[in-house]
């Protein structure tokens, strides 16, 4: 079986740079659609009240930090393994690929659920503001507390990232 693994992933540097495209494929497509189901509710508000556009906007950027948090485990992936910043590829053996790849889990997978819960959040929030413009900060309340969990997931995925053995 591990004859197998060798030959179709080669050596580990292909696993590794796959767990950075997954980190920031599962944590980006859960904010585009946090931020997509937020921004359908901000588009409801401004059809009322367009003088709203400012705070709902506000509420809207909140599930996109996910994806950020995604792009910035997959960097730091790159750069440990010398893709980008480095002197070329490192020569990885499987397991660090392994090591690497579920590295990038964490942020990628709880990244993808709490940007989409955050979406919902902040769409409740929306509707805050739509009634209640002055509780703007209640709103942002809601949504932020999702942003532990992703931030507990980048965490993750970063202290397991350098403690990976080079």
């Amino acid at each position: 079986m591990s004859t197998f693994l060798v030959e179709f992933f080669g050596n580990g540097i292909t696993l590794a740079m796959l767990g950075a495209a997954f980190a920031a494929f599962m944590a980006g497509s859960g904010s585009a659609i946090g931020v997509g189901i937020a921004g359908e509710a901000a588009a409801g508000v401004i059809t009322e009240d367009p003088s709203k556009f400012g705070q709902t906007l506000l509420l809207q950027a909140l599930p996109g930090t996910q994806g950020i948090y995604g792009l910035l485990t997959a960097f730091v992936i790159l750069n440990r393994v010398g893709i980008v910043g480095g002197s070329g590829p490192a020569n990885l053996t499987l397991v660090q690929g392994i090591m690497y790849f579920a590295a990038a889990m964490p942020v990628g997978i709880g990244g993808y659920i709490s940007a989409i819960a955050q979406g919902k959040a902040a769409a409740a929030g929306i509707g805050i503001v739509a009634k209640r413009p002055e509780e703007l900060a209640k709103g942002i309340t809601f949504a932020a507390m999702v942003e532990t969990y992703a931030v507990l997931s980048l965490l993750a995925s970063i202290l397991m990232t350098f403690g990976i053995p080079q």
